[in-house]
């Protein structure tokens, strides 16, 4: 029997492994196509011309790439005012959350939820329990999703009203697009009035024979929390209203400024929409590492519509990528020293113990 048992626990382990190779060959593949597909794009647009804009710009991208540390710190801020309690981190913390999490998911074949993960390791390592860090991650999500289809709908209204014949075109494609996923968008975001955690581990303990029945306690705590965080008015308004515009606002100063140095100028409403609009692509591109490719073929499709060249268009998509490469590679570098000291060897998905006295709530 014991043979047996181990056979089809070797077996179940050779098949997570297989799995995880093939998602990190399909995250290569994508991001070898999102690659010659950049360059594709540059070189029909004369990579003189677009290097030339950049080589001109200069310093000017390297001072819009580091412009993203102020979305960052409005990000920390609002993700902080989601835990509560005397184990809830630092502001400086936080701040590194959101740099690594941000590093990951832009940067890593991870589907924009390897970031979550690593930011659930990082705070269960600083003494957050699980289920406060759980919801807050999940709210987190929610609320982002929220936000985001609320200024896509900025941009796409914006098309509509400073429309031409292409403009319009992309516009409707657009809120054909908005129109598609808003349902699902709101479902995911509704979707903690389900109890979904305790639901679906209630069915996988009955699919084990109760094998998983210790947590079943937890993922209901989980959905407690993430319901008590709704219920907090006031923070989750704060969020959506104050925090997330800030946010948007601090995001599209990166535009605003390379454009500026770019030598095409364009009005602070237009850097907002341009950064709404690529943001949702992004979103949509989520299976290619860096949206390689498809973030290059967006910014020309929403620049052009409001007037801008092809070569600056892929040179503003050239600022972007210098934003990685400042702020996007030291977040990896940070967190894999993270992961190799003694701090990230801890046993950081041990369960807080019942009578664990850092007993947190969430809110403001």
């Amino acid at each position: 029997m014991d043979c047996c048992r181990r056979f089809r626990m070797n077996d179940n382990t050779l098949s997570t492994v297989k799995r995880a190779s093939l998602m990190k060959h399909l995250g290569r593949i994508t991001a070898l196509a999102g690659l010659v597909i950049s360059l594709a794009l540059v070189y029909r647009e004369h990579p003189a011309a677009v290097l030339g804009l950049m080589r001109e710009a200069g310093a000017g991208l390297v001072l819009a790439g580091l412009a993203h540390v102020l979305p960052m710190l409005a990000n920390a801020r609002d993700w902080q005012t989601l835990i509560r309690g005397t184990r809830r981190p630092r502001f400086t913390q936080m701040l590194r959350l959101v740099w690594v999490r941000e590093s990951v998911n832009s940067m890593l074949p991870v589907a924009r939820v390897g970031g979550e993960i690593v930011s659930f390791r990082m705070l269960r390592r600083w003494g957050v329990r699980s289920p406060v860090a759980v919801a807050s991650l999940v709210v987190d999500m929610q609320l982002t999703v929220i936000s985001q289809l609320m200024f896509t709908m900025v941009g796409i209204g914006f098309l509509f009203a400073h429309a031409q014949s292409g403009t319009l075109r992309l516009a409707s494609d657009l809120a054909w697009g908005v129109v598609v996923l808003a349902p699902l968008l709101v479902l995911f975001a509704m979707v903690q009035h389900a109890s979904p955690f305790e639901r679906i581990t209630r069915v996988l303990n009955r699919v084990t024979s109760g094998k998983l029945a210790a947590m079943t306690g937890e993922s209901a705590q989980i959905d407690r929390t993430i319901k008590h965080i709704w219920r907090r008015r006031p923070v989750v308004l704060r969020y959506l209203f104050v925090w997330q515009p800030l946010q948007c606002i601090a995001t599209s100063l990166e535009i605003w400024i390379a454009l500026y140095f770019l030598h095409a100028p364009v009005s602070f409403t237009e850097a907002v929409v341009i950064e709404s609009l690529i943001q949702a692509v992004s979103s949509a591109a989520f299976f290619v590492p860096g949206g390689l490719g498809v973030q290059e073929g967006g910014f020309i499709l929403i620049g052009g519509a409001l007037g801008l060249d092809p070569a600056t268009c892929l040179a503003l998509a050239g600022a972007r990528r210098i934003r990685d490469l400042l702020i996007f590679i030291p977040g990896l570098v940070a967190w894999q020293f993270a992961e190799s000291t003694r701090e990230g060897r801890t046993a950081a998905w041990r369960p807080a113990r019942r009578n664990d006295p850092d007993r947190q709530v969430t809110g403001s």
